[in-house]
């Protein structure tokens, strides 16, 4: 039996990206995160969410896109065991199920983000939506060094 998977529709760079609804805590309005020093490029700070600090992930910066000052961005909260992690997208669309039927695994020559952070990609209607894998996003190093 073809398995649901409900998914988080967001922007970055243009593209359609989603991850697994279970990996996201809730979304929040765009807030500028204080910057912390010596941390990786694709930090972009910390918010207080929540009565906690939560480190914010630059999502274009992460995987190289350019960015741009868009008044729709969004922080997705990311729960991940008993750490949060913000990232900031673009845009958010939608909350949908998709059959699992319809996941394909991402092709060698992926565009411009490792493969590693791919779980697969989605068809869409006229569109191909690139599911994430949201627990490989931080390195392990890079999770000590933030969390």
């Amino acid at each position: 039996m073809d398995q649901n998977l409900k998914i988080l529709i967001f922007s970055l760079n243009n593209e359609s990206f989603s991850t697994d609804i279970n990996q996201v805590e809730r979304i929040i309005g765009y807030e500028e995160p204080t910057p912390l020093p010596e941390t990786p490029n694709f930090v972009q700070g910390v918010i207080k969410h929540e009565d906690k600090i939560v480190p914010i992930i630059n999502m274009n910066k992460k995987f190289g896109f350019v960015e741009k000052n868009d008044e729709n961005k969004k922080i997705i909260i990311i729960k991940r065991d008993e750490n949060k992690f913000g990232i900031i997208v673009d845009n958010v669309y939608e909350v949908k199920d998709v059959q699992e039927s319809l996941l394909e695994e991402a092709p060698e020559i992926t565009i411009g983000i490792g493969r590693k952070y791919i779980k697969g990609l989605i068809k869409l209607d006229e569109r191909i939506v690139i599911l994430l894998d949201l627990d490989k996003i931080l390195k392990k190093e890079e999770e000590e060094s933030i969390f």
